[in-house]
């Protein structure tokens, strides 16, 4: 029988009325990580100002209005505040529980994007386009469940005290959870979202305690399904291309190097403090091609200089280090592979989206996590968001 002090995988019951009793005597808002939520308001309301610098003057998409995309950025943040909050009150551990249903709707999502009710954008076919300038990608919400069906794998017999770490079956069994929706997102083909879950993989398995063989034989498996990936043709012409033109950036300037070269330009002039909002020679004349949403880190580059555009690494900065705080002070093996999970999606997909714009990374379509436009981006990062602050809020009161 379940004592009142007895963790509770499902989150109700006798574990949320004790956490009901905690938020009343100590408030939630004493326990909320204030640091990653004030870094990530302040990274989306920078965001709001790149956003609208980047499409004012774009008439041929902005449908006449210079404040469009303003607007959707605004909305697209208020929702992924309340999916944040939503998060929050429903904990990581009900959401533990629910993993099955989100598994299924996450798949079911992607599946639907290889029926004829998916959409090419951009040249990635990863889309579900509603009309009237609202589009969903499903991907965007795999990684979260991703991490969520992992880590109740691998914690389940170690948060119940049967096993000190997961075994090698344990592990396979999550590596398979993973394995399915990866495959589907690789048949669109969305590699730069694959490549995210594989690090977010990695991520997991180091956080969970489980054998580094593991760790070695995916690094292995990754190399090996690289070559495969490229020799079978599997890739797109345009994602060829783009590797194509990141080994060498001097390939067709005025082509598939165009993106890349304008992008390097537009940062390069920015100098120390840049040339102020909205006076970005490369932003106004629109030389850099979508700039709201994967190269918004070249509008601060340009209009804010070196000053800005390292605000916004030091706010990523800020929110990767209170993750881990976060992953190291919570007692339960399950809030330690999320927040873990959470760390290794971040990170790299802000090295990576940054990375293409200096030229050091290939050109892949990743949004800038809380900055670039995009609800879809926008709502799962909110959600991740809200999953951390979980964590903290349930720890332990010594912690």
């Amino acid at each position: 029988m379940t004592g009142a002090n007895t963790f509770s995988v499902s989150g109700y019951g006798p574990e949320r009325a004790r956490w009901t009793q905690v938020f009343a005597r100590d408030g939630m808002a004493r326990r909320l990580d204030w640091p990653i939520l004030l870094a990530a308001l302040a990274l989306s309301a920078i965001g709001s100002a790149l956003v609208f610098s980047a499409t004012r003057n774009r008439t041929e998409i902005n449908q006449g209005d210079p404040y469009f995309f303003l607007i959707r950025h605004w909305m697209n943040t208020g929702i992924g505040l309340a999916l944040m909050i939503g998060t929050v009150w429903l904990g990581h551990r009900a959401l533990r529980n629910a993993v099955p249903v989100l598994y299924g709707l996450s798949v079911l999502g992607i599946l639907l994007v290889l029926t004829p009710l998916g959409s090419t954008v951009n040249g990635a076919h990863s889309w579900i386009v509603f009309g009237g300038g609202f589009s969903l990608q499903p991907s965007e919400f795999v990684k979260i469940t991703i991490i969520l069906g992992m880590a109740m794998l691998l914690a389940a017999r170690v948060d119940a005290g049967d096993k000190k770490y997961p075994d090698h079956r344990t592990v396979l069994q999550s590596l398979g959870l993973a394995a399915v929706p990866i495959m589907i997102v690789l048949l669109m083909p969305d590699l730069g979202s694959v490549m995210v879950m594989v690090i977010i993989i990695l991520g997991v398995l180091l956080a969970s305690g489980a054998s580094n063989r593991w760790v070695f034989g995916l690094l292995s498996a990754g190399a090996i399904g690289a070559v495969a990936v490229w020799q079978l043709h599997i890739l797109d012409d345009y994602q060829i291309n783009r590797f194509a033109a990141f080994a060498n950036p001097d390939l067709d300037p005025a082509g598939v190097g165009y993106n890349t070269n304008q992008a390097r330009i537009a940062i390069g002039s920015g100098g120390l403090t840049g040339a102020g909002l909205f006076h970005g020679s490369q932003t106004t004349g629109q030389f850099v091609p979508e700039q709201q949403t994967d190269f918004v880190f070249t509008v601060a580059g340009e209009e804010l200089g070196f000053v800005g555009a390292g605000l916004i690494i030091v706010l990523l900065g800020v929110i990767l280090w209170r993750a881990c705080r976060i992953a190291r002070e919570t007692t339960e093996l399950y809030g330690t592979i999320v927040a873990a999970g959470i760390v290794a999606w971040f990170a790299f997909q802000s090295f990576e989206n940054i990375g293409m714009t200096l030229g050091i990374m290939p050109v892949t379509g990743l949004p800038l996590p809380f900055v670039s436009y995009g609800g879809s981006s926008m709502f799962a990062v909110w959600v991740a968001v809200g999953l951390l602050q979980s964590i903290r809020v349930q720890r332990p009161m010594s912690a």
